[in-house]
């Protein structure tokens, strides 16, 4: 192997070690002639022990590792691919020449070979101490890195191929959080549930809670002829929590996917799914969606996860201990206000509510009502910034209950994204002029009058019983009065803020339950 002149390698390594490459080249440098003649240092009993074996010592170490990352960033990647490029002889060669610095020059990058050829040549053959030293840091580096690379390629053990489609690197954040969500939402609750993802936080969750006929019509089930299965019943409620948001979703299920969640699936626009198994009739739905191209998913149900994550950020591995903190009634036993009433349904709904927070961007708040996010503020630097958000969408997704919605007269034809669309503009109350008008117009058998102040206001106060869920304290009490607007009966968040005396008493004031929770969830 040559550098670049006038540094050559004189002699095949196994010159070196009087052995031939072994196991098909798994094995080539691991052997005391190479690794003796970099880790002796320059006292007399090493250099007895080298002048024993018959060992020379080795003064430069020139080694580049396996394209380890390149090779998994590519599309096709197997797991077999991806073994056969880590690294184990050039990892230990690192370290063992950057072990030994102050003797070893150890290179690493070949962006170092000039300034090292410089230094060589003008040292004759000595090598300053500063660089030897830095040489060795950036080492130590890549050596540091790469076992966070290999247990990132890892991510393929609890997972089957897919069963259809191929997942990117956004497609494997969205399903393997979601996943997490919806399997402790199952344990949790002990009912199916479905989560909605998009860019790594849910749009919706939910659990199989029976749907009524107006909710069916809301989430856009009312004309299906196959019997609504309490997993069908969760997604459609996770899906039609934020239909806009849900667009493109990937899902995730906590139970085998059955036919009749396949079938509310197939008519969505979606990325992918994930789910612990899928009936024969469910699969072969799903196969056919995007043209084969749909991406499917089977986790193992089994899999517990190792409890420190690593991440890769700038460069720079990070590790902590995984968020494993069980989300249970008994998270809400502290109540501080007044009102202490905490019936089984609300607390079904905080714990659907606590839950999504768990596993959404930070700063976060979730609203939720009959096992259901109904609107959710994620990634937002204000806590009331969040709170409005959220309850935002709460408001309207209560307004695509009322009646006039319900009955929108949409003409033959018009699509399911387009009615989500055309029904969000119009909840919204939003002024449209030009093109936007006409466009939106064009999808009604008759157009229909914007829904006035009074209409607004008196289906808001049918709104009750809501669930609110924040991922942190609420600093200001102004959340509290802002949650109440989109009929919030029941409150779960951490103590700490030097206002919580404030807040708790705004919750008196609405008559509001007021719960502080032990766990800050932020998710990042």
């Amino acid at each position: 192997m040559q550098i670049r002149p006038p540094i050559s390698v004189r002699r095949d390594v196994s010159d070196i070690t009087k052995a031939p490459e072994m196991l098909g080249g798994r094995v080539k440098t691991l052997h005391p002639a190479v690794h003796g003649g970099i880790l002796a240092r320059s006292i007399p009993s090493d250099q007895a022990d080298l002048e024993a074996q018959s060992i020379s010592p080795i003064s430069i170490v020139v080694c580049n590792l396996y394209p380890f990352a390149a090779t998994i960033s590519k599309p096709d990647c197997t797991l077999s691919n991806a073994v056969e490029e880590i690294d184990i002889g050039g990892v230990t060669l690192l370290r063992a020449a950057a072990k030994n610095h102050e003797r070893v020059s150890i290179l690493s990058d070949p962006a170092d070979y000039d300034q090292f050829l410089v230094a060589w040549r003008a040292g004759n053959g000595a090598i300053p101490s500063a660089l030897k030293n830095t040489l060795a840091l950036k080492a130590f580096e890549m050596t540091a890195t790469s076992p966070g690379r290999y247990r990132g390629c890892l991510y393929v053990t609890p997972l089957t191929p897919a069963l259809a489609g191929s997942p990117g690197y956004i497609n494997l954040l969205d399903a393997l959080n979601a996943y997490a969500l919806v399997s402790e939402l199952q344990e949790a609750l002990q009912l199916p549930a479905a989560a909605s993802f998009k860019h790594v936080s849910p749009a919706g969750a939910a659990v199989g809670i029976e749907l009524d006929e107006t909710e069916k019509i809301v989430y856009g089930v009312d004309d299906l002829k196959e019997p609504l299965t309490p997993l069908a019943c969760a997604y459609a409620r996770a899906r039609g929590a934020d239909r806009m948001s849900s667009f493109g979703d990937f899902i995730a299920l906590s139970a085998p996917c059955d036919l009749a969640t396949a079938k509310i699936i197939s008519r969505e626009v979606s990325d992918g799914i994930i789910a612990p198994g899928y009936s024969p009739e469910a699969l072969d739905v799903l196969k056919k969606k995007k043209a084969g191209k749909y991406c499917v998913l089977e986790m193992d149900p089994t899999y517990v996860p190792a409890k420190l994550e690593t991440r890769q950020v700038y460069g720079v591995s990070l590790q902590q201990n995984r968020n494993d903190a069980k989300i249970m009634p008994d998270l809400f036993s502290n109540i501080v206000s007044s009102n202490k009433d905490l019936p089984k349904e609300a607390v079904i709904d905080l714990i659907v509510a606590t839950l999504a927070l768990k596993y959404t961007q930070s700063n976060s708040v979730a609203y939720a009502l009959r096992g259901a996010i109904i609107g959710l503020g994620a990634g937002q630097q204000s806590r009331i910034h969040c709170t409005r958000l959220a309850g935002g969408k709460a408001d309207n997704w209560w307004l695509r209950h009322h009646q006039r919605v319900l009955e929108l007269p949409f003409k033959k034809g018009v699509k399911r994204a387009e009615k989500a669309n055309a029904i969000d503009l119009f909840v919204g109350g939003e002024e449209l002029e030009g093109g936007e008008k006409e466009q939106w117009e064009s999808l009604f058998e008759t157009v229909p009058s914007p829904l006035t102040v009074e209409e607004r206001k008196a289906h808001a106060t049918k709104l009750d019983g809501v669930v609110c869920s924040s991922d942190a304290f609420f600093p200001f009490p102004d959340n509290v009065h802002r949650a109440r607007k989109s009929g919030v009966k029941y409150l779960a968040a951490p103590g700490g803020s030097v206002m919580d005396a404030e807040c708790i008493k705004a919750a008196d004031e609405h008559g509001i339950v007021f719960a502080h929770t032990p766990l800050r969830l932020f998710h990042h």
